[in-house]
């Protein structure tokens, strides 16, 4: 009779020497981006140490970064979707007035890649290192039987901190009140999975190589552009703010109303700010009702502000990009956007 042999982890797909480099890689990358209340690493948990607050309040969040990753994936460019998570999270967070204090990752793939997972965390350290927040932990699994070969997650997770009397919450704001918009640097992290089927990227991936004459670049290159993040040019002027808005699942119908108080909507004026070509070009190809593409996209927007008459040229002055784009108004009904 045969002799079977005995079944170990490899054997089932997991490679355990692949995870040991990789947190070693990991490990190096991370503590390029410590501040000095990082107090230990690579523990079963991480510690940060909160100093020079009065009464602070810590601001979380957790996101992904979607179907984008198949992007990267394809075009074996897995730095900017590092940098993506990170920003994306900081401008969550910012939206409570919050300063980012440390950021965790979750990476899980079929088959373990230590380039994939090298490109993807450098990416995480440098937008890290752009806000000084640090990496402190994260996880990284080896999932076969769940991922494919090739295909991964990330997730991000962030704590910040504010003041207590500093939070922005947009309780404050009242009809009249002016909304200003900074642009986005394209797609952001969302409506990755309608363009992939509007480009058909699945069937014909060389398509993210065909160069476009509108966009100045390729395809793939327009939709991997970087998730910007908005923390260093909105931190000295936040006391000025009554509200923040991150325009990302949902676009500006979606994410508007979240700080606006009963009773109020948002009047954006069409024609204040402009549209990138790469939204028009995927309204074009896929024929795209334009509602639709408001409540897919950022349509160049990627943070809404909302102040006070009063203080809309300190903000014009301090933010050189920030353009009026509508105002706050009453109403009766359940509409809260109204772009017209």
């Amino acid at each position: 009779m045969e002799a079977r042999s005995k079944p170990t982890y490899a054997a089932a797909g997991v490679n355990i020497e692949a995870a040991d480099k990789i947190k070693k890689i990991i490990a190096r990358q991370a503590q390029s981006t410590f501040r000095p209340q990082v107090l230990n690493f690579g523990s079963f948990g991480s510690m940060f140490q909160l100093r020079k607050y009065n009464e602070p309040v810590l601001v979380s969040s957790v996101d992904g970064v979607g179907t984008k990753l198949k992007i990267a994936s394809l075009l074996d460019k897995n730095d900017t979707v590092g940098m993506d998570i990170v920003n994306h999270c900081v401008n969550d967070i910012l939206c409570c007035g919050a300063e980012p204090l440390f950021f965790l990752d979750y990476i899980a793939m079929g088959k373990l890649v230590p380039q994939q997972i090298e490109a993807v965390v450098a990416g995480i350290a440098q937008a890290c290192q752009e806000i000084g927040c640090s990496l402190i932990g994260g996880e990284t699994a080896e999932l076969p039987g769940i991922y494919s070969q090739g295909s991964y997650d990330l997730v991000g997770f962030i704590v910040g901190v504010v003041e207590k009397a500093s939070i922005i919450d947009g309780s404050s704001i009242n009809a009249g009140d002016v909304i200003l918009g900074l642009p986005s640097s394209g797609l952001h992290t969302n409506g990755y999975s309608l363009v992939r089927r509007v480009f058909r990227i699945e069937d014909n991936p060389s398509c993210l190589n065909n160069f476009y004459p509108e966009l100045r670049k390729t395809l793939g290159e327009e939709l991997l552009q970087v998730h910007r993040c908005y923390y260093p040019e909105l931190k000295p002027v936040l006391p000025l703010i009554k509200g923040l808005a991150h325009i990302t699942g949902g676009g500006l119908m979606g994410n508007v109303p979240r700080i606006l108080p009963q009773g109020l909507a948002a009047l954006f004026h069409k024609g204040s700010w402009d549209i990138p070509t790469i939204f028009k070009l995927i309204q074009e190809k896929g024929n795209i009702d334009e509602t639709e593409m408001y409540r897919v996209f950022n349509m160049g927007i990627g943070m809404a502000i909302v102040c006070s008459p009063q203080q809309v040229t300190k903000l014009t002055a301090a933010l050189p990009r920030a353009k009026v784009i509508g105002e706050v108004v009453k109403v009766e009904g359940k509409e809260r956007v109204i772009i017209g």
